[in-house]
């Protein structure tokens, strides 16, 4: 932990950093978050790639929706290709595209019955992060 970012490294890496002086270690291994001045923690996009091989709960846009979806939008109802079978309302989820590529995450606004049922305007899931951030936020990701 640096600045209350809380990183991910591996433990050769870390071994071998041990040789480079601490004023001169800018930061070592993937940053997966920080914690805010409140005390919670919130997740950086630079963790999808950790995230995104134990996800148990997965979404996946058509590719109408990924724009919108890279540019900071929501999930709608319209844009949803698929969603793993007895998704919870309010769980954390991996978006993927169509051809299971990580987009980003978020949280489901409804389980996966009620999606169902909804109209194609509503929102089935809340946008957390996208990989669009790399761009949007470069200067303060990391």
């Amino acid at each position: 932990m640096q600045r209350d970012r809380v990183y991910y490294v591996s433990e050769a890496i870390m071994k071998r950093a041990t040789s480079v002086a601490r004023e001169q270690l800018l930061s070592l291994g993937i940053c997966f978050g920080k914690f805010t001045k409140t005390g919670k923690f919130r997740l950086h996009i630079t963790a999808l790639d950790y995230l995104a091989q134990f996800a148990k709960y997965k979404v996946w846009i058509k590719p109408n929706g990924e724009m919108s979806y890279m540019y900071g939008n929501h999930v709608l109802k319209a844009h949803l290709g698929r969603i793993t079978e007895d998704t919870p309302e309010h769980q954390g989820v991996i978006i993927y595209t169509m051809s299971d590529i990580p987009l980003g995450f978020g949280v489901t606004a409804k389980s996966t019955a009620d999606a169902r049922k909804m109209e194609p305007t509503a929102i089935c899931v809340y946008h957390q992060a996208d990989i669009g951030e790399y761009l949007r936020d470069e200067d303060t990701l990391f």
